[in-house]
């Protein structure tokens, strides 16, 4: 019987060579340890998603806006941004698509005697040209101040009347007819697309024979403060961007359109009076500001507020303004001197504009992307100037939250 037994598992591991199967043998258990012992613990391990991590935010459709912009855009397409030309007498739509631009500024000879259709036909035509390849619409601004300076309500086929003088307004009936004034200018713009005004003018001035008289309120600073007030609130209820200007304060100084202004007022009298209109719109709503070409001796005796850092470090700093910051016109005589080599839209920038008003956006648009590539100008300077010009466009309402999507790789 051990015989045969033998006989048969040398048998079995014959055939299992034969094969080629491996026999593996099963671990041997460990005992259990004992209970009762002091083992040491080991703390259970926390699963990655339930350890105590700060989770950032969701963006909100504002902030995801402006990210995209400053992530993906190009450096020609952010720096077109910034620029609030006046709109070219032709091919305006097809500078819009190729120059990227943030804004048109349209004068009198674009309303002198069109109709209400061809106007509306040009604005829609500049916004279907600016869409092209990003949810961006432009904007369009006007000067219609009221008084002397009226672009729109000047054409009888616009508007039945043109819009009165702020110091005629006030006169018949005071911050009431204001108001309603105000919003009677936004009903007209409104209906033509115009979503940004030039105004309210925040000068003080009480003196006839200053230049900027006839263009102000007329009143003393408290006055004019309240004034700008009532504008801003008005236009901010009914959509249109108000552009409070000219900071710092005009004062009584020469006209800027043909040379220079020299303003050698003490900084003081700023505190107290010209920066209070100023700071009465910044509260009421949803403006930008507009800097003067004036050299303002108490702040910088070098050069035009326009192109002075340690003006917009006023403007930013001790009143606190965070929104958008517009140049006067480039093309005004008062700053040739300090362009030699033609490129002030990149000093302005460099000051600390958000914005660059002027007519040969074609010279001056090139010269600011070059010195974006060559570092003159930091990308981080176009990029927050971008995130407010587009910021502002946002809440005017000129873009809806279903136009805006998460593109991919968005940090």
């Amino acid at each position: 019987m051990k015989t045969l037994i033998i006989k048969t598992i040398s048998l079995l591991l014959l055939l299992l060579l034969l094969t080629g199967c491996t026999v593996q043998m099963a671990p041997l258990e460990e005992d259990p340890p004992p209970t009762g012992t002091n083992q040491p613990s080991t703390p259970p391990e926390i699963p990655p998603e339930s350890k105590d991590t700060p989770v950032a935010p969701a963006l909100t459709p504002r902030e995801t806006l402006i990210r995209s912009c400053q992530q993906f855009m190009t450096t020609e397409e952010k720096v077109g941004q910034l620029f609030f030309v006046r709109c070219p007498e032709v091919n305006a739509a097809l500078d819009v698509e190729e120059y990227h631009l943030g804004g048109l500024l349209l004068f009198g000879r674009d309303f002198k005697d069109r109709t209400a259709e061809a106007v509306t036909g040009n604005i829609e035509s500049y916004q279907r040209a600016a869409r092209s390849e990003f949810p961006l619409p432009l904007l369009v601004g006007v000067d219609e101040e009221g008084g002397s300076v009226v672009r729109v309500s000047s054409n009888r086929n616009l508007w039945d009347h043109t819009f009165a003088s702020p110091q005629k307004l006030y006169g018949e009936g005071g911050l009431d007819r204001v108001r309603e004034d105000a919003a009677e200018k936004c009903r007209m713009l409104n209906t033509y697309g115009i979503n940004v005004n030039f105004a309210p003018v925040a000068d003080v001035s009480t003196n006839p024979g200053d230049f900027i008289y006839k263009r102000s309120l007329g009143q003393d600073a408290e006055t004019t403060a309240a004034y700008t007030a009532a504008v801003v609130g008005v236009m901010d209820e009914n959509g249109v961007g108000a552009v409070l200007k000219h900071f710092p304060g005009y004062g009584n100084n020469a006209d800027t359109h043909t040379g220079i202004a020299v303003d050698s007022r003490e900084y003081g009298q700023f505190v107290e009076e010209d920066f209070l209109p100023f700071q009465s719109g910044m509260a009421a709503g949803n403006a930008a500001m507009l800097v003067s070409h004036n050299i303002v001796t108490c702040m910088d005796d070098t050069l035009p507020a326009s192109l002075s850092p340690e003006v917009h470090r006023v403007l930013r700093e001790e009143l606190g303004f965070d929104g958008v910051v517009l140049t006067d016109d480039l093309a005004m005589g008062a700053i040739d001197q300090y362009t030699n080599d033609g490129s002030a839209a990149v000093l302005a920038i460099l000051a600390g504009n958000d914005m660059v008003v002027t007519t040969d956006y074609h010279r001056q648009i090139p010269l600011v992307v070059a010195a974006v590539e060559t570092g003159e100008i930091p990308m981080e300077i176009i990029d927050a100037a971008l995130g407010r010009v587009i910021g502002w466009k946002y809440d005017l309402g000129l873009i809806d939250d279903g136009d805006i999507v998460t593109p991919e790789g968005l940090t």
